[in-house]
């Protein structure tokens, strides 16, 4: 499913619209871009669409699209949702490289975060990434994530194994942002 327009002080996550495939059909194409996400080839725009079509019909994924100042740079998503053990896995991509190192996941993260636990009840979320992925480890833990541990050579790519970086949130160790700055949505 897609998730509700939630607005941060400068990140916007939205639902996605028939302008965002194209986007990713674009983004993807970088190598720098996908060096840690699991795309190996950028897809033809027919698969990309076909791929938002099926994930805004999900009951167990909530996928938003990033903007900042009405651009998008980028996606997050809560994925693989255990309604009964409530509980989800995360991921995000920032595919605009002129807005990484900005701060910008981090709040994406939080936005997403807060939502998991406040509108949807969810007791955990789990994430990954590739162990040499700085920026993504150092956003996760601004986010309030903790390090459960590291999967030695889980994944294969570039001709060699790399180290997998795991981390989780527990509601009850999330660092609730003030109460006078609540979540705000629309359309939820």
């Amino acid at each position: 499913m897609y998730g509700p327009v939630l607005r941060g002080e400068r990140v916007t996550l939205r639902p996605p619209d028939d302008t965002d495939p194209a986007r990713f059909v674009a983004w993807f194409a970088d190598p720098e871009v996908t060096r840690y996400l699991g795309v190996l080839f950028p897809p033809p725009l027919e698969i990309e669409q076909e791929w938002f079509k099926s994930i805004g019909e999900s009951k167990t994924d909530v996928f938003w699209m990033i903007e900042v100042a009405r651009r998008a740079i980028g996606s997050c998503a809560i994925a693989r949702i255990d309604w009964l053990h409530a509980r989800g896995s995360t991921g995000i991509a920032i595919g605009d490289k002129t807005a990484w190192r900005k701060g910008y996941a981090t709040e994406a993260m939080r936005l997403r975060t807060e939502y998991a636990f406040l509108q949807l009840n969810l007791h955990k979320l789990s994430t990954r990434t590739f162990m040499e992925n700085e920026g993504a480890r150092r956003a996760l833990q601004k986010a309030g994530y903790r390090e459960i541990g590291v999967a030695r050579e889980e994944m294969w790519r570039d001709g060699r194994w790399h180290d997998q970086w795991r981390a989780e949130i527990l509601r009850a160790d999330w660092p609730r942002r003030d109460s006078a700055d609540p979540l705000r949505t629309d359309g939820c």
